[in-house]
């Protein structure tokens, strides 16, 4: 199981970093992170904590997460 990020998709909102029950995401402002819009990407800090509930793929408003088992 794996979640990724599609950069060029992301705008950054954070909706999935406030959405994850289990804190898998973090939105660092001061990382070099940036997607090709200059946008910061959040990490999938902790991906052993994902429990695949997809809250973090049902919330994002570009289709920019995936989660795969």
């Amino acid at each position: 199981m794996s979640v990724h990020i599609v950069k060029d998709f992301c705008k950054g909102c954070g909706y999935c970093v406030d959405t994850c029950p289990k804190a898998v995401f973090e939105l660092r402002k001061d990382s070099e992170d940036l997607n090709p819009k200059g946008y910061y990407v959040p990490i999938v800090a902790q991906p052993e904590k994902c429990t695949k509930c997809r809250m973090c793929e049902l919330i994002c408003p570009d289709f920019a997460i995936e989660v795969e088992e």
